[in-house]
C-alpha cells in the first residue's frame, strides 16, 4: 500500500478497541505514511503488531506504546478537533513508558520523514495542552 500524497511505503494495522473511538471514521485499522505521516483507514487491517520503526526510528519498539503514538501523530493535522483524543493517546504512550513529546521532536529532526505537518509547531501547541 502507498500514500495517495506522497506514494510512500504505509505501515497498516489494525486499531486496538481501546482507541477506535478516539478516530474518525468507522474503519477497523489505519495506515501511516512512512515519509509524510498522514493517517489513513484502512477497511482491512493485517493483524498481529506493526513495526512503526519502519515509520521512522524515533518510534518507540513498544507496540503498546508505538500504536497509540502513531495514531496521536496521525492526529496532529487536525489538532484543533482532535485535542482530548491526542491527550488520551498521549497519556497511553506515558503509560506504556516513553516520552510522547521526545518521539515528536525525533520525529521533527528525522531527515527521512516529511510530515504534512509542521511537527515543531504542533510541539509548542502540545505543549500548552499537556
Amino acid at each position: 500500500m502507498d500514500c495517495p500524497e506522497c506514494g510512500s511505503a504505509v505501515v497498516a494495522f489494525e486499531v486496538p478497541e481501546q482507541f477506535r473511538e478516539l478516530l474518525p471514521g468507522d474503519e477497523a485499522g489505519v495506515g501511516v505514511c512512512t515519509h509524510c505521516l498522514t493517517l489513513r483507514p484502512v477497511a482491512d487491517p493485517p493483524t498481529g503488531q506493526p513495526d512503526c520503526q519502519r515509520i521512522s526510528d524515533a518510534f518507540p519498539t513498544n507496540p503498546d506504546a508505538a500504536v497509540p503514538m502513531a495514531l496521536a501523530v496521525g492526529l496532529l493535522d487536525r489538532f484543533a478537533l482532535y485535542r482530548s483524543e491526542i491527550a488520551t493517546l498521549f497519556d497511553a504512550v506515558e503509560r506504556a513508558g516513553t516520552d510522547p513529546m521526545l518521539v515528536v521532536d525525533r520525529l521533527a529532526a528525522d531527515p527521512t520523514v516529511d510530515s504534512h505537518v509542521d511537527l515543531d509547531g504542533r510541539r509548542r501547541q502540545l505543549e500548552q495542552l499537556l
